[in-house]
């Protein structure tokens, strides 16, 4: 897949950037597979059609074509807004600076309700795009799938995420170095763990990196997977080392985006497992993300973001919606 460059630097904390003429409806990331712009929303049939798979919770809230007032709730102030998705997505308080640019971000529509609907969607998505982000929690994400073939779980995810995002804020001073830290005592403390050395311990060098390639789910080529076998056995890196090496391929990378993208609506928004009650299945994550796929990851087109925003369990942990 091609990767995207940011066109500009990145911003305040979240690695978000404007593009070459400054507009602030562009996102990027480290491995991003494209642009996304905004588009017109499709119509509200469609997403109450959609609402129909997030869960009993999810789809209590009704849309028709002409949206009625709802009562105030804390999470509509732009202020409250973006603090809550430094907590969900990143979780830390959000540095001055960025908190005021996405606050502004929003606030620039003034009344026009449609234009600050748009802005609340592509910020609130920028989270999950972000650098800071790519870098912790997903991260997080591949590491369970490479070493155990599934997705983590809720209390899991955020356990770990706090501990490779402890103090870091991106452009912030020294925060790649940090990070680089974080990431290093957390790998070195995965593969002590027990649920991974039941199952690595007794492998050799080639079984090891044979499992972990397996669990990834993509193809990795003979030349490769020969050269991780050999550094193990050379002594030039240590297991620790050629997991964050297969963590990071590209082809995992970008087959793992979409599934992650859509784990972060229920771990975000509603804090919780995609199976968890009220839904106590995964149809509506695998509705999520067989509509994702089928818009090519445009989350815009897809309305996974705002479904989840405007969704009645979401609004509840607020006020009643």
């Amino acid at each position: 897949m091609t990767k995207f460059k940011s066109p500009g630097p990145n911003l305040h904390g979240l690695g978000c950037g404007p593009d070459e003429h400054g507009n602030r409806s562009r996102f990027a990331s480290r491995h991003r597979r494209l642009i996304l712009f905004i588009t017109p929303l499709a119509i509200a049939l469609a997403l109450t059609l959609a609402f129909g798979f997030v869960g009993r919770t999810v789809t209590a809230q009704k849309l028709n074509a002409d949206f009625v007032a709802v009562p105030a709730n804390p999470i509509e102030d732009s202020r409250t807004f973006v603090r809550q998705h430094y907590l969900d997505f990143l979780s830390r308080e959000p540095d001055a600076a960025g908190w005021q640019f996405w606050i502004d971000n929003i606030d620039s529509c003034g009344a026009d309700a449609q234009c600050r609907e748009m802005k609340r969607i592509d910020t609130s998505a920028a989270y999950f795009l972000s650098i800071e982000f790519q870098q912790t929690g997903y991260l997080v994400h591949r590491f369970y799938r490479a070493s155990f073939g599934r997705r983590p779980l809720f209390s899991e995810f955020l356990t770990d995420t706090q501990a490779i995002g402890n103090g870091v804020v991106v452009n912030s001073p020294g925060w790649e170095q940090l990070l680089a830290n974080n990431i290093q005592s957390f790998k070195n403390s995965w593969v002590t763990r027990p649920a991974f050395t039941s199952i690595y311990s007794g492998l050799n060098n080639a079984q090891y990196v044979d499992t972990l390639i397996a669990n990834t789910g993509v193809t990795f080529s003979e030349t490769d997977r020969v050269a991780l076998i050999d550094v193990l056995d050379n002594s030039a890196m240590t297991r620790a080392q050629v997991l964050r090496v297969i963590a990071e391929n590209e082809a995992f990378y970008n087959a793992e985006y979409n599934a992650a993208f859509v784990e972060m609506q229920y771990f975000g928004y509603l804090r919780r497992n995609p199976q968890d009650p009220p839904d106590n299945n995964l149809n509506g994550y695998n509705f999520w993300l067989n509509k994702l796929n089928e818009f090519g990851g445009d989350f815009r087109k897809a309305e996974m973001v705002k479904a989840f925003l405007v969704s009645g369990e979401y609004r509840q942990r607020f006020r009643t919606p």
